[in-house]
């Protein structure tokens, strides 16, 4: 079974090449992941908040294993190569211009990637799917003709992911070319991990993406007609719904009827649905087709409910799925929608509305909580309030969508040692393929010392 470990350039940077891989080579990780970045401190006025901030949830999150002798600190990034501009000529998109950081730590990547291999220690590059440039999640982002648009035409004005539109040429072909760059600095790798390959949902605005008019370009669906039925049930949660929908999503089929019904009545719904999956497998079928065939393409994607909305198709091609567990975010995302939902409806009972969200997220193995302000961030030494059976049950949704293709269960270092230990043996138990760690720098000594000892 595969046990694999998400390594960022700054921890290369901070504790050397040789350190990590002998630490992680004898708790015994066959698989690292990095990114084509090299980083440095820098002040708040000009750097990102490191550990990312999550959207304001996540102040409270703090480092493991500190850089810069520092367990938050505010960082600036610049690529570890020097990108081939012809690679991008005439795109909107371009990649960010290497400098001196570049030329000083830019080296230590593929350093790393031969020391790791040197150690039969198979290396991925992560790179986003649809963040131009491509390199850090919080780095980066769409310009305004190519962000993702509500049904009504408005950029969601608070987001916790800043992806491009699925439906951009312009994201898409930028993806391509950075890929094709990468092959040819770091020809050796082993593979590549798209991450957010979709519209990740942690708000509620982000579940009614995608509606930029490049979609409409795309053939064979009613855009007009998906945006009007997309648009009904956008207003009926900012203003028309009532303790009566809610209990609908408390019944023993856990609301299916319902939203049968609501299929059926409005088969714009179903359509846009199956039109965001449909930019998501176009996607990975042209990232299939960049890579040489002995490439490992996986995808680091949402979890089951989450993807019915996000656009992610399991049957679309792919080496493998990294389903993520990233339990610290549930109960924030509960929050995230329960607090929109509210606000909009203010005659409907929190407690309800709770558990309807709690049902339909799955995230809790008996409603356990009953007002949204319980649903928090947990602090770096609080268990993450999230259920076994909801952990279980995901991977193993994602698994019987995904067919034949491996699905490993992607889980986070984020927490206290014990929290962690469980939430790897339950990752293990849930895929038979293996387990996916992020990142390393959450992964205190007895961390990973029970790499080994729940293998």
């Amino acid at each position: 079974m595969m046990t694999g470990v998400t390594v960022m350039p700054e921890s290369i940077q901070n504790e050397g090449v040789e350190a990590i891989l002998d630490r992680l080579s004898a708790a015994g990780v066959t698989h690292v992941a990095t990114s084509p970045y090299v980083m440095e401190p820098a002040d708040e006025k000009t750097g990102s908040r490191e550990p990312p901030i999550d959207a304001g949830a996540g102040s409270v999150r703090l480092l493991d294993r500190p850089q810069w002798g520092k367990r938050e600190l505010f960082v600036r990034t610049s690529p570890s190569f020097r990108p081939d501009k012809k690679m991008y000529a005439g795109l909107r998109y371009q990649p960010s211009e290497p400098d001196g950081l570049t030329e000083r730590e830019g080296p230590i990547i593929a350093r790393f990637i031969r020391a790791a291999q040197a150690k039969h220690i198979q290396v991925y590059l992560q790179i986003q799917a649809a963040i131009p440039p491509g390199y850090r999640v919080q780095f980066g982002g769409p310009m305004d003709e190519d962000k993702p648009r509500l049904p009504d035409g408005r950029v969601p004005p608070r987001r916790f992911a800043n992806n491009g539109s699925l439906a951009s040429p312009h994201i898409t072909n930028y993806t391509l070319a950075l890929t094709r760059d990468l092959l040819r600095v770091y020809p050796d790798i082993d593979g590549i991990r798209y991450d957010w390959p979709e519209y990740p949902p942690y708000m509620l605005d982000d579940v009614f993406l995608d509606f930029n008019p490049q979609l409409a370009k795309l053939g064979g669906f009613d855009f007009e007609r998906m945006q009007r039925e997309a648009m009904g049930v956008y207003r009926l949660l900012h203003g028309g719904l009532t303790n009566r929908h809610l209990e609908r999503w408390l019944t023993e089929d856990g609301g299916k009827g319902p939203l049968l019904q609501a299929l059926v009545d409005q088969p714009g719904l179903g359509d846009w649905l199956r039109c965001k999956a449909r930019l998501s497998s176009e996607l990975a079928v042209k990232l299939r087709e960049t890579l040489p065939t002995r490439m490992a393409l996986a995808f680091g994607t949402f979890p089951p409910p989450f993807t019915t909305v996000s656009g992610f198709d399991f049957r679309t091609v792919a080496t493998a799925f990294h389903v993520k567990l990233f339990t610290m975010h549930w109960p924030v995302i509960l929050r995230f929608y329960g607090e929109q939902l509210k606000r909009n409806n203010p005659a409907v009972d929190e407690g309800l509305l709770v558990r309807a969200l709690s049902n339909w997220l799955g995230i809790q193995d008996q409603p356990y909580f009953s007002r949204l302000e319980q649903f928090k961030y947990p602090e770096p030494e609080e268990a993450h309030p999230v259920g076994e059976e909801a952990q279980l049950l995901k991977i193993r949704d994602a698994q019987r969508m995904a067919g034949e293709t491996p699905v490993v269960s992607f889980i986070h270092g984020y927490g206290p040692v014990k929290d962690f230990a469980r939430r790897l043996q339950i990752g293990r138990t849930a895929s038979k393929h293996g387990v996916w760690i992020n990142r390393y720098e959450y992964l205190r000594n007895e961390k990973i010392a029970g790499l080994r000892e729940n293998g």
